[in-house]
């Protein structure tokens, strides 16, 4: 070939590279003075079936499906697991760093500087970044991801009541004292005014709305005016970390009232007692109902669940109203997810100490506001929580910082792609393991050692497999492992789930501090 030709080649398959670049790689172009905004709102406990648009229960969320109405849903959004039974510490850890839970250190208490945060990694790009609400991270991280923050929730002092709830405000020193934290409380005048934590303050929960502002009004008017008073040219990250609708589900009595238990319909996988030990049957979050969970007890629960919700869904309706009303929200991304699912009468259970889908995983993930084109439409793509730091870097065209593992969704958003993964895998401590495939979804359990300083070393857990047709049982109600006719379905999803175990870097030594590994019992 002479040169002429072969130059002619050459440029020929450099333009149609240049062609064929999907719609992600060219938003790369995008000019840093219209970046946009990025204002990510996560709630907590927050199960997929909690927002009526998604799952269509009574619960009442109307702001909620208002954002649902004007972005892109994804139906199977999911946690991937944890090695705590605090699952929304690994999962706060996975979506601020975009790492999966067997690239975390440890538990995901801390983020060591090698894992760039979703914070730093807008910083580096021009943004000023801001949190308001739960931080269940060291105070280095935090001090190094965000410029600014308010109404800090998690430094030092939980006294497990949503109407008095202790605050710090913000340092950038990372210093957060005992005696920085304050309550929020109402004078004889109704005035909302602040008094210092004390260290005979009393746990609860025992506030009402007579006490002070519920946590979810507190960071909803803190994140509404700092985007109302915003006037910075350079454009903004706001991590919204609401700790609704986390126990005690505690709002208003206004919203109680929107839901007799009477009226409650209780969920397909309803059951008064879980079938068998999976491993973690004892702990605060089960503690918060009594044994056996009969439909009065659940409907209790799912009462209080769903008025927490609604109160929160109120809240971040004035959120949006201020993007509104600032003009901001012509141009911000916003992202809305839960960070795990929660029980809450499924399956007997209350928590979130598993690997059901409503009960533990199952998530709701949104990407919404002016700039999504494609509004009101849904995907199917199978989904982390960790591939919402990558996706919003694809969007706003900045790079992907190498620490992280996770996969943009970008590509499913702009239909360039049906889905970025065909499996998801889960993991909670050394008792259970998931595999989803296709249509079908295996869960294994072990009976395995466990220890504890109350009660030092004891074996807990069931040797038990489970089965579901995920598409047509989504409450994961009905158990095909015994079938014959499944035979071959649980024999060949066993065999992929260890070859994934082994991709993931699922082992005991590979997360800092566990003392026992699933696979050995298994």
């Amino acid at each position: 070939m002479n040169f002429k030709n072969q130059f002619t080649v050459y440029a020929l398959v450099f333009f149609s590279a240049l062609v064929g670049l999907p719609t992600h790689a060219q938003k790369r172009k995008i000019k840093k003075k219209d970046q946009p905004n990025v204002l990510i709102i996560y709630t907590d406990d927050h199960r997929f079936s909690g927002v009526h648009a998604l799952g269509g229960m009574q619960v009442k969320t109307p702001n909620i499906d208002a954002l649902i109405a004007d972005g892109i849903s994804f139906s199977k959004g999911y946690l991937m697991g944890a090695f705590s039974g605090a699952t929304c510490v690994p999962s706060r850890a996975m979506l601020l760093t975009g790492r999966n839970v067997f690239d975390l250190q440890g538990q995901g208490h801390s983020i060591p500087p090698e894992h760039t945060t979703i914070g730093e990694a807008l910083q580096a790009n021009d943004y000023n970044t801001h949190i308001v609400g739960k931080w269940h991270q060291d105070n280095a991280s935090l001090a190094r991801s965000f410029d600014s923050g308010d109404r800090l929730m998690s430094r030092g002092l939980y006294l497990v009541d949503h109407f008095r709830m202790p605050l710090w405000d913000w340092k950038k020193d990372g210093d957060y004292k005992f005696e920085d934290g304050y309550l929020l409380e109402y004078d004889k005048n109704g005035k909302v005014v602040r008094r210092p934590i004390t260290k005979k303050e009393k746990r609860g929960p025992f506030g009402t709305e007579k006490n002070g502002p519920h946590t979810s009004e507190i960071y909803a008017e803190s994140a509404s005016d700092y985007i109302k008073g915003y006037k910075k040219k350079a454009p903004f990250f706001m991590y919204l970390a609401f700790h609704a609708p986390h126990d005690p589900r505690q709002a208003p009595q206004k919203y109680k009232d929107m839901y007799p238990v009477e009226d409650i319909v209780l969920p397909p996988s309803y059951m008064a007692q879980h079938p068998f030990d999976n491993g973690h049957m004892f702990l605060r979050d089960e503690e918060l109902a009594v044994w056996p969970r009969t439909p009065e007890v659940a409907k209790q629960e799912l009462s209080n669940y769903y008025a927490i919700i609604t109160h929160l869904d109120a809240q971040i309706g004035k959120v949006i109203a201020s993007l509104k009303e600032s003009g901001a929200y012509e141009n911000t991304l916003i992202v809305f997810a839960g960070d795990s699912g929660l029980a809450v009468g499924n399956h007997g259970l209350m928590g979130k100490q598993n690997i059901y889908d409503e009960d533990g995983v199952h998530i709701p993930l949104v990407f919404s506001g002016n700039l999504i084109k494609d509004k009101g439409s849904k995907r199917d793509a199978l989904a982390y929580n960790f591939d919402i730091f990558p996706t919003i870097c694809d969007f706003i065209g900045v790079d992907i910082p190498s620490s992280v593992t996770g996969k943009s969704l970008l590509p499913v958003i702009n239909k360039e792609k049906a889905s970025v993964r065909d499996y998801t895998y889960h993991a909670y401590r050394q008792f259970q393991r998931a595999y989803r495939k296709g249509d079908y979804k295996l869960i294994e359990y072990v009976r395995a050692k466990n220890y504890d300083k109350k009660n030092g070393e004891t074996i807990k857990g069931s040797r038990v497999t489970q089965l579901f047709n995920i598409k047509n049982d989504p409450w994961e109600v009905y158990d095909l492992s015994f079938f014959p006719e499944y035979a071959d379905q649980v024999k060949t999803m066993r065999k992929e789930m260890k070859e994934k175990a082994k991709e993931l870097g699922d082992t005991k030594e590979n997360i800092e501090g566990e003392k026992y590994g699933f696979w050995e019992y298994y």
